[in-house]
């Protein structure tokens, strides 16, 4: 059915689409469509079930944040299959993010380029939303923090501690975004030192509760292997749950679309970063020994790109663009897909 709207979809603006898509979701769902939904795309098995950081997932294919930014659509997307849904990017104070348009497709790539800038309406509301959510029946909520774009670097840990207070009472795992290309300065705060500092101070708030939550790092695939190594000693020295390996590329190499299209500014995600995102999962997993779980974003378009990942690996998965160009199904396939691995083995 997917195959069918697509072109339709395809016609619009990718951000107008995007809006038409979760609104129309969101009135079937309210009408009483997500039973429906739930029997058409969702796939479940007791096999499918990780225990990862503490947490018990349903299944290993998540939404990555970006998608839901203000916890609009939980209850909407975890009936298309999700095992966990991973919410934000959201600042301390709303922001509306850079002017449109902000996002690209790049059919011939299958892939999007994104700029949107930590567009939100704030911690406080996305925290509220998840407040009010009824019946989460097991489903993992995550929390993607950032920092105002007009917040300073030397302050920026200020606004991670807002986020992760505003959320803590309302999300089961916290990730800390300091990877996105499209906050002015924000990659800064990738190098070991402001980095560990963040780190800290939200793992020393974390300890205050009685009841703590995971913390993990999302980073991205740009970096080094000597920033790797880094990545590794920073998460093993403040004690953080994990990483997401990865976010987008600033990388435009072996793209297929037009000039205009590969020289907009933002960040790519899609077909084209899948074997740089495996390769930066490898090299974690690799030089870690295995020391800490890793969630495997980055290409995800097919089972075997699943496969992929968790070969590399990683522990769980999220989608995105995969979700876009392949449809709901996709995640309905890569569960069915692991049953059958599993059986094989």
């Amino acid at each position: 059915m997917y195959k069918l709207v697509k072109p339709l979809f395809f016609q619009f603006q990718p951000e107008q689409a995007h809006h038409l898509v979760t609104s129309g979701l969101k009135r079937f769902h309210k009408w009483g469509g997500g039973g429906l939904l739930k029997v058409s795309f969702a796939y479940q098995h007791p096999d499918l079930e990780r225990e990862v950081f503490g947490l018990k997932f349903k299944n290993p294919v998540g939404l990555a944040a970006g998608f839901d930014k203000n916890a609009q659509y939980v209850k909407e997307m975890a009936s298309l299959g999700f095992g966990f849904i991973e919410i934000g990017t959201v600042t301390p104070l709303p922001q509306p993010g850079n002017e449109k348009p902000r996002m690209f497709r790049l059919v011939k790539d299958e892939a999007l380029i994104n700029r949107m800038g930590f567009n939100n309406q704030g911690a406080g509301v996305a925290a509220e939303r998840l407040r009010h959510l009824k019946k989460r029946d097991g489903l993992i909520i995550g929390g993607n923090i950032g920092k105002n774009k007009s917040t300073p670097n030397d302050q920026a840990v200020n606004d991670y501690v807002k986020c992760f207070d505003a959320l803590f009472d309302v999300v089961d795992y916290f990730v800390v975004n300091v990877s996105s290309p499209n906050t002015p300065g924000l990659r800064e705060l990738q190098e070991k030192e402001p980095l560990t500092h963040i780190l800290r101070t939200l793992q020393a708030r974390n300890r205050k509760n009685d009841l703590s939550r995971p913390i993990l790092l999302k980073i991205a695939p740009d970096l080094s292997n000597s920033q790797l190594d880094d990545i590794v000693d920073i998460v093993k020295e403040t004690g953080i749950a994990g990483v997401i390996a990865t976010n987008t590329t600033l990388s435009r190499e072996g793209l297929e679309s037009s000039k205009t299209l590969k020289e907009q500014a933002g960040g790519l995600s899609g077909k084209p970063l899948r074997l740089r995102a495996t390769e930066v999962i490898r090299y974690l997993a690799e030089k870690s020994g295995n020391a800490f779980p890793i969630i495997g974003v980055g290409g995800i378009h097919s089972p075997e790109d699943a496969l992929e990942k968790l070969k590399a690996g990683a522990s769980l998965m999220q989608l995105y663009s995969g979700f876009i160009y392949e449809g709901p199904q996709l995640i309905r396939r890569i569960c069915k897909a692991l049953i059958h691995k599993k059986q094989d083995l």
